[in-house]
């Protein structure tokens, strides 16, 4: 994110940055429709989307873009977390939760044209379980290899079995999705951006090219980097991707099956910093942004301005790839870098109000919290006294950190960067940094398990612990690089208890385990701000980042 530097050289920075944006977006602000009221949305967004298909994708800038356009089976209601119909108007499962029944909604179109009906949500399904060659990597098909396992043929070893069995449109209306065995993941599942329902015809378009890795790197296929192709059945439509002025733009879709977006035209522009962001409000150049940094809300809220703070559900984490320095295979130091970590000043420092330092990998928020799981506290002279047990004195280690992004557990990844990086020199640990961009590299980086320290987090997908513990802990993931049954055993033990007490308590032995083998650090959980124009009548705001933009009007 930005780098830690002068309050003068911050502010030169932030305004040349609100020039460049008053210049590039004058024309997109200044739009009225025919009755002389403005009719285009600006919305400053903290990172780049990596692509215009959402089942290729695990990070919400990509979402926040694609949700305007895609829908899934399911949705969550407006500003809360409990599950809605969303392209299904009912839905129920058998009593082992291996089938489920979908009653679709009548009279949908897709973006081009094409009819909505039980084949299309099949199409979609079977299309993704297909996947081949560099589909099949984690880092682009993440959430259908978290939510359904893997694919019909699995190319690679470490890709998990597949849990999708079927999906057959019983009628026109009627989708039934039979997976083998009951997951906790599902319902929930069916809610995801990467499970969004696309146009059949679209799906056709895509089948005809690839994605392609070299090392690390993904080059993503050209359908998913410019707007023309992709359709959903959204109440907005993707017309435009000008990465050069980092911005995307759409369009309502005036045939959409609910109600119609209220301000026809919808732009979200990537704005990486927090001044710049909170100038080009101030200046007008924009009508909202998100991840208001924590010092801005009384100025911006003494200005008049709305700055609406969502409810707490996310998780900033340490991550530790032990595959990738062999040193982190010690408890002792895995324990040591805990230890060195003032989390104490990075939540007073650097999050929002109401921001709590984490002791588990899930907010207190989320059933199967656990209080009784070992804790870590800051302590310099017992980290330089772990390290030296294990041998470790002098230990280099090299950590990633992401750059053009803003995300809403790390307000200000640079600032959060620094101060940790200060924390480990403290206690002896000689830290090599490695700045990348945020996406694609920083995503794929880290997901393929490439750097040994890294900082992440996770925004609830649906409200279910699983959701948290089981991202990242379930089986062997790269990221982390370890092998654990026991730790991977406790951490599934709930996942498919349909009993909500018994599911609740594995969660906390789970949690339990996870703190006691410590595979990463849990550093906090803050509640992050929205940021909107005076003129603006707002969405509701959402504790999962959802919020719709198509609520929004002008007053």
């Amino acid at each position: 994110m930005r780098i830690l530097r002068s309050r003068a050289a911050r502010a030169i920075t932030a305004a040349l940055a609100v020039g460049l944006i008053a210049t590039g977006c004058a024309s997109e602000r200044d739009k009225e429709d025919s009755k002389g009221e403005k009719d285009t949305f600006v919305f400053g967004a903290p990172g780049d989307p990596s692509s215009l298909d959402p089942a290729l994708a695990s990070d919400g800038e990509t979402f926040r873009v694609t949700r305007q356009a895609f829908e899934a089976l399911l949705e969550h209601e407006s500003g809360g977390s409990k599950l809605v119909g969303g392209l299904a108007e009912t839905w129920e499962s058998n009593d082992a939760g291996t089938v489920w029944t979908f009653n679709l909604r009548k009279g949908v179109k897709f973006h081009d044209g094409e009819a909505f009906n039980a084949a299309a949500v099949c199409a979609n399904y079977d299309h993704w379980f297909n996947w081949k060659g560099t589909y099949q990597s984690s880092a682009v098909s993440y959430y259908w290899q978290t939510i359904m396992g893997g694919f019909a043929k699995n190319e690679d070893k470490e890709t998990p079995e597949a849990n999708y069995k079927s999906c057959t449109a019983k009628d026109e209306n009627t989708a039934v999705i039979e997976v083998k065995k009951p997951s906790a993941n599902l319902p929930g599942g069916f809610s995801l951006q990467a499970l969004a329902i696309h146009s059949p015809k679209a799906l056709k378009a895509y089948e005809a090219q690839e994605a392609t890795a070299k090392g690390d790197a993904i080059t993503y296929p050209k359908y998913s980097q410019e707007a023309g192709t992709v359709a959903g059945t959204g109440p907005y439509k993707i017309t435009k991707w000008n990465k050069g002025n980092k911005e995307v733009t759409l369009q309502r879709f005036d045939d959409y099956w609910g109600e119609k977006a209220k301000v026809k035209n919808l732009v979200i522009r990537t704005i990486d910093t927090e001044d710049g962001r909170r100038q080009a409000l101030q200046a007008g150049d924009i009508d909202g942004y998100d991840l208001v940094a924590p010092a801005d809300v009384k100025t911006l809220e003494g200005e008049g301005f709305q700055v609406p703070t969502r409810g707490v559900f996310n998780l900033f984490y340490l991550g530790m790839t032990q595959e990738k320095n062999p040193a982190l295979k010690k408890k002792e130091v895995r324990q040591a870098i805990a230890h060195a970590l003032d989390r104490e000043n990075l939540v007073k420092t650097q999050l929002p109000e109401g921001g709590k330092v984490a002791t588990q990998f899930m907010p207190d928020t989320v059933e199967g919290y656990s209080e009784g799981v070992k804790t870590y506290a800051y302590d310099t002279a017992k980290a330089k006294s772990l390290l030296k047990a294990a041998g470790e004195s002098g230990l280099k280690i090299e950590f990633c950190y992401p750059t053009e992004v803003t995300r809403p557990y790390m307000p200000a990844p640079q600032d959060l960067f620094e101060l940790m990086k200060a924390d480990l020199e403290k206690a002896g640990i000689t830290v090599t940094p490695k700045p990348m961009k945020w996406a694609p590299d920083y995503l794929d980086a880290t997901e393929a398990g490439s750097c040994a320290l890294h900082m992440l987090g996770w925004t609830g997908d649906f409200n279910d612990g699983y959701n948290f513990i089981g991202t990242w802990f379930a089986e062997y993931d790269k990221q982390w690089g370890f092998r654990n049954k026991a730790l991977f055993d406790a951490v599934n033990a709930g996942s498919k208890v349909a009993d909500e007490a018994e599911r609740t308590a594995a969660y906390k032995k789970a949690n339990e385990a996870i703190m006691a083998y410590l595979p990463g650090v849990p550093i906090s959980s803050s509640p992050p701000a929205i940021a909107f124009a005076k003129n603006v009548n707002p969405p509701k705001v959402s504790p999962l980042t959802q919020e719709n933009f198509a609520e929004i009007s002008f007053k």
